[in-house]
C-alpha cells in the first residue's frame, strides 16, 4: 500500500502548529465531594473541556506505563517502529498517561506496527507517512476510533503491558486463519457492539 502525505507534507512533526496546554479534569459527586481529578494533563489547546475530560477520565492508561522503556528489536522492523518494554535497569516505577501525544502515538504506532508486520505497506516511507498522518488527524479530531481502541490498543506495543488471554480471537495476517489470542494486550479486543445496525 502506498501512503501519500496529505496533512503532514513539509512538516517536521505531525504536531507542528499545535500548542499542547495543561488542563484540569475532575468528577464530583452531587454533594461536591471529589471522585476523580487530574491536573496538568496536556491536550491540544483547541480541544473542548468535554473532549479533555473523556480523554483524561476514560482513555488515559492510569497505571503500568514505564518511566523508562527500551525498544524490543525485531528483524525487519525499523528502529522507530519497534515495540517497547520497561527497562529493568532504569525503570524505577510505573505511572499513567498524562499527555494526549502518548495516546496518539500508542494508537497510531500500534496500527502502523501491525500493518508493517502484515506486509501492508510498499515501503518504510509509506509506514512512516501512515503513522504521521494518523497522529495529525487524531490530534486535530479529524478521526477517532471506538472506545475499546482508545482503552486497549497499543498498551503492549508502547509500554510492554501484558496480561492473560481473555477468550478473544484475531485473524493471522500470514495464514488468514482465525486464531485465539494468547495475550489480553498484544492482540487486544479492539471492537465493540453496535447499538444500531450498520448497512455494511
Amino acid at each position: 500500500m502506498r501512503v501519500a502525505r496529505h496533512f503532514t507534507s513539509g512538516l517536521d512533526s505531525p504536531y507542528d502548529g499545535l500548542r499542547f496546554v495543561p488542563r484540569r479534569s475532575e468528577i464530583r459527586n452531587p454533594d461536591g465531594s471529589l471522585v476523580f481529578e487530574a491536573d496538568g494533563v496536556l491536550v491540544p489547546d483547541g480541544w473542548s473541556q468535554v473532549a479533555t475530560d473523556i480523554l483524561a477520565q476514560k482513555y488515559f492508561r492510569k497505571a503500568g506505563v514505564p518511566t523508562v522503556a527500551r525498544p524490543v528489536a525485531e528483524p525487519g522492523v525499523p528502529d522507530w517502529l519497534q515495540r517497547r518494554e520497561p527497562d529493568p535497569r532504569r525503570n524505577k516505577a510505573s505511572t499513567g498517561e498524562r499527555d494526549a501525544r502518548q495516546v496518539f502515538a500508542r494508537l497510531a504506532g500500534c496500527w502502523t506496527y501491525w500493518g508493517h508486520r502484515a506486509g501492508m505497506f510498499d515501503g518504510e516511507e509509506d509506514a512512516r507517512a501512515f503513522f504521521d498522518e494518523l497522529r495529525y488527524m487524531l490530534a486535530h479530531q479529524m478521526c477517532a476510533p471506538n472506545s475499546p481502541q482508545w482503552f486497549n490498543t497499543g498498551l503492549h506495543w508502547a509500554y510492554g503491558i501484558d496480561g492473560p488471554a481473555q477468550g478473544h480471537t484475531y485473524v493471522d495476517a500470514r495464514t488468514g486463519d482465525v486464531v485465539p489470542s494468547s495475550s489480553a494486550y498484544e492482540r487486544p479486543q479492539p471492537h465493540a457492539c453496535f447499538i444500531q445496525s450498520v448497512s455494511d
